[in-house]
């Protein structure tokens, strides 16, 4: 126990830093946990352990810190559950299609995908919830503005859960954005006569001019720097960005706002100079820092205040505070401080993958350069031009391998991919972003009020060209991705918390970290890939092929579909056609095979069959998979799948072999609000859409 007190003495001035830990933790405990009964037992658990750090004393060092931790997790536990509770609104209960009038409160086009999307809230429809998100087909949607009132009919259906074990679970992300239903326009949107009276916003005129300046992804991507709006970019090029380890410029984060308030700062800071009155009265930082922060706010307002763009800016003011209290701008103190602000305001952004990224990136560059020896590496010498620009390219490739290493188990839970090449990628694309694009854009923006801007359009669009051109270069090198099958997230919580102990620590026992995070990526290793994936509906089928790869039992699935079986199987191989392999035998109605020992049967028909010439096809497979109602004779020898196990279960990941086992998408008695939201039926009503939008 005294050496235990003497190293936490010995780190006093680190052991702040693990309050946001602690009350991320009791946020994460809330998500992880299925229902009240444990959330509640958890509570009690920290009471007891509060108790105990009483116990041993609050003179104690470790006293403190077990009574402020277990506090800490328990206002973790209350914060967001009291936010799940409070956010709650009704959620469609069955897919419908309806026609109802709504009024705009926002559009995002889409013309990358000739698409518009438009959340809306329904008036006048008790049956339909508060606010839903449809998509227009067509890119005469990018016409209607916010506030404008509309008439439509559209397919609705509920927030869709995660659809396979581990992937995208869109009903949580829903839930705290009050979305209670997502679906498409069917014809064509009636609108009110004062249609579009008011304008395009702001935010929406820029992202067009910027779209008739520089056509294409390169628009789309100068549009994503200023405006936060992706929808030009295409699907080629976005997937190339995120395979390249580039994808974080196209979303506005700590790179854009820290760029955006450094500029600011920097011409402010060189115009306010020519006054003596103001340079010689020590009012030149205080300004410059002041007119920062307005830029700052500016282009996080423009970009929509976005939860990522809110929290950079967040970090980026507490480093302008500290420059003027004359304390160091950068360290764990005030990243720890940021995010302590970002959990308290928005606790549900933890286990979003925007969060951890931004955080762990941040962290481990603040701790990188916090050692002795990366500042004696980048210390400042008497040396010529080219050692020391071959010494700060050094350290930014160093700096980039550091993050990408923090990065990856993340990338890896979340998105079952990591590029391997960003480090070297971001050494060219980040100067190019922060020094060529952005501050052209902003030139060619600024000289466009006098029709001058031509030329400052050209050196973007040129240097934009080029971070694509980049981005497809390395995201076909040989293997420039790795890619894993599911991560279980009690091996992801292990890495995470060795990765913490490592940053959070000074002393050599933070090395005891390595091996929770060693432990957690050799699970990872180790983690076989699924033999068989069934998506929620039943309806896609994939099965995994000799040599790595899958095939689908329907082969005409769209990409999304296509993206989540291979992000679930840790495959990047393309998807092929079950019904083309040799050792499957397919007819109208079922597809039968063999796959690690067992015999396979998956429905693929539409037609009904008797439950008594199915039950001796069924009672010979070992699973039996359909989308479909199965008759009671249709049982397998050891799992049958069918419409109903599949609403209780959700998606699953099979494994086949000697100790067979099925991993469900969603948890047997899950209590989570968007899990038991109440519901609204979403009845339709033939009321003419004219007389809707009126």
């Amino acid at each position: 126990m005294n050496r235990i007190e003497a190293r936490l003495d010995s780190e006093r001035e680190r052991t702040g830093l693990w309050l946001p830990v602690a009350l991320g933790t009791g946020i994460a405990a809330w998500f992880a946990l299925p229902a009240a009964a444990h959330w509640i037992g958890l509570l009690f658990l920290l009471a007891s352990g509060g108790l105990a750090g009483l116990l041993i004393g609050w003179s104690s060092r470790i006293g403190r810190m077990v009574v402020a931790g277990c506090g800490m997790t328990a206002i973790g536990v209350l914060l967001i559950w009291a936010r799940a509770t409070w956010v709650g609104a009704p959620v469609l209960a069955q897919p419908a299609t309806t026609a109802f009038s709504a009024e705009v409160e926002a559009v995002e086009p889409l013309p990358a995908k000739g698409e518009t999307r438009l959340i809306l809230r329904p008036r006048g429809r008790d049956d339909l919830p508060p606010r839903v998100r449809v998509t227009l087909r067509d890119q005469a949607g990018s016409t209607i503005v916010p506030g404008e009132r509309v008439g439509l009919r559209a397919r609705l259906m509920p927030p869709p859960a995660a659809s396979l074990p581990g992937s995208y679970d869109f009903a949580q992300r829903a839930w705290f954005d009050r979305i209670g239903a997502v679906g498409t326009v069917l014809g064509d949107i009636s609108r009110a006569p004062d249609a579009g009276q008011g304008g395009q916003p702001l935010r929406a005129r820029l992202s067009e001019h910027i779209h008739r300046q520089i056509e294409g992804s390169p628009g789309g991507i100068a549009a994503a720097l200023v405006t936060g709006d992706r929808g030009a970019i295409s699907a080629e090029d976005e997937e190339a960005m995120r395979r390249s380890g580039l994808a974080h410029l196209l979303s506005i984060s700590g790179l854009h706002v820290t760029a955006v308030i450094g500029f600011a700062m920097l011409f402010a800071r060189r115009l306010l100079a020519l006054s003596p009155r103001l340079a010689l009265g020590g009012y030149v930082l205080p300004l410059a820092a002041a007119a920062g922060a307005l830029a700052g706010a500016g282009y996080t307002w423009l970009a929509g205040a976005e939860v990522p763009t809110l929290r950079s800016l967040i970090a980026a003011l507490l480093v302008l505070v500290a420059l003027l209290m004359g304390r160091e701008a950068l360290t764990l103190r005030l990243v720890a401080a940021g995010a302590l602000l970002v959990l308290v305001w928005r606790p549900e952004s933890l286990v979003g993958p925007s969060f951890q990224l931004s955080f762990a990136a941040v962290t481990a560059i603040v701790v990188l350069h916090e050692s002795p020896v990366m500042q004696r590496f980048m210390a400042r010498r008497d040396e010529g031009l080219v050692r020391r620009w071959g010494r700060g390219i050094a350290g930014l490739l160093v700096t980039g391998l550091v993050v990408e290493v923090a990065l990856a188990p993340i990338a890896l839970f979340h998105f079952h991919k990591a590029g391997l090449y960003g480090a070297l990628a971001n050494v060219v694309a980040i100067p190019l972003t922060t020094f060529v694009v952005m501050p052209f854009e902003a030139l060619a923006l600024l000289f466009d009020s006098a029709g001058l801007g031509a030329p400052f359009w050209w050196i973007a669009e040129q240097a934009l060209r080029l971070l694509i051109a980049l981005a497809h270069h390395v995201a076909d090198a040989p293997g420039a991705v790795a890619t894993l099958p599911r991560f279980p997230p009690w091996a992801f919580a292990l890495a995470v918390a060795g990765g913490l102990w490592i940053l959070v620590w000074q002393r050599s026992w933070r090395w005891w970290g390595l091996a929770p995070l060693l432990a957690g990526m050799a699970v990872l290793a180790q983690q076989p890939r699924p033999d068989l994936l069934v998506t929620a509906d039943g309806r896609n089928i994939a099965a995994a092929v000799p040599g790595g790869g899958y095939a689908l039992l329907r082969d005409r699935a769209g990409d999304f579909v296509r993206d989540t079986m291979n992000e679930a199987g840790g495959s990047d191989a393309p998807l092929g056609a079950l019904a083309a392999l040799d050792h499957v035998e397919c007819n109208v109605d079922f597809c039968r095979w063999i796959q690690g020992g067992r015999i396979i049967l998956a429905s693929r028909g539409r037609d009904r069959i008797e439950g008594s010439v199915m039950a001796p096809a069924c009672a010979a497979a070992d699973v039996v998979i359909s989308d479909r109602w199965l008759p009671r004779e249709c049982v397998g020898r050891w799992l049958t799948i069918d419409r109903d196990s599949l609403a209780e279960s959700g998606g699953l990941a099979i494994y086949l072999g000697e100790k067979p086992k099925a991993v469900a998408a969603l948890t047997a008695g899950d209590g989570h609000p968007w899990r038991n939201a109440p519901q609204v039926s979403g009845n339709d009503e033939a009321v003419p859409k004219a007389a809707l939008a009126r």
